[in-house]
């Protein structure tokens, strides 16, 4: 390598070593501007639990969306109940291909009796499935133990003396998932 050669990469790194220090003192004043004028919160507000109930409250679940359809399309079909707040068309995460359900949010609460009038309407050449949203209860279907089986024969004699009159695969068995039989 000739001297030349180690003046210019010496050169080099002192110009990348200037622009680093630029672009920290500009992450740094960035940040300084972002926590200054936004307080605490990190630009995007926190939800309390009021407020997602609140806005379950005047929501609907949509099933059977047609997998091309858009909030847009959406939002026209229920227009005529009232104001719309939010539409939100639920994708799967690892594919980002639409799940074929959506929600949409109200402005009132009052809107969702005239959207409920919209269950089984015709959209984009589907019946569309139209109920109240239901709020999700944390861990409620979580927590059945290690290792016990999800339903299925789990083996046993299921004949005989047991107050019915033979085996019936409708019958309650006692550890079912609720099905209310």
């Amino acid at each position: 390598m000739s001297a030349q050669e180690i003046q210019l990469m010496k050169l080099r790194v002192e110009e990348m070593e200037r622009e680093a220090k630029k672009l920290r003192e500009l992450q740094a004043a960035a940040e300084s501007a972002s926590s200054g004028a936004g307080g605490s919160d990190q630009g995007v507000p926190m939800e309390t639990e009021e407020d997602r109930a609140m806005a379950d409250s005047r929501s609907i679940f949509v099933g059977n969306v047609d997998y091309g359809a858009t909030p847009e399309e959406i939002q026209g079909h229920f227009q005529a109940c009232g104001t719309i707040n939010r539409v939100t068309i639920l994708c799967d995460k690892f594919t980002g291909h639409p799940k074929g359900y959506a929600y949409v949010e109200f402005a009132e609460p009052d809107f969702i009796d005239a959207a409920l009038a919209m269950d089984n309407s015709l959209f984009r050449g589907r019946l569309i499935k139209v109920t109240a949203k239901r709020t999700n209860v944390p861990g409620f279907n979580r927590g059945r133990g290690r290792g016990v089986p999800r339903g299925g024969y789990r083996g046993g004699y299921r004949g005989g003396h047991r107050g019915g009159y033979g085996y019936s695969p409708y019958r309650a068995r006692g550890r079912g998932r609720g099905r209310g039989f």
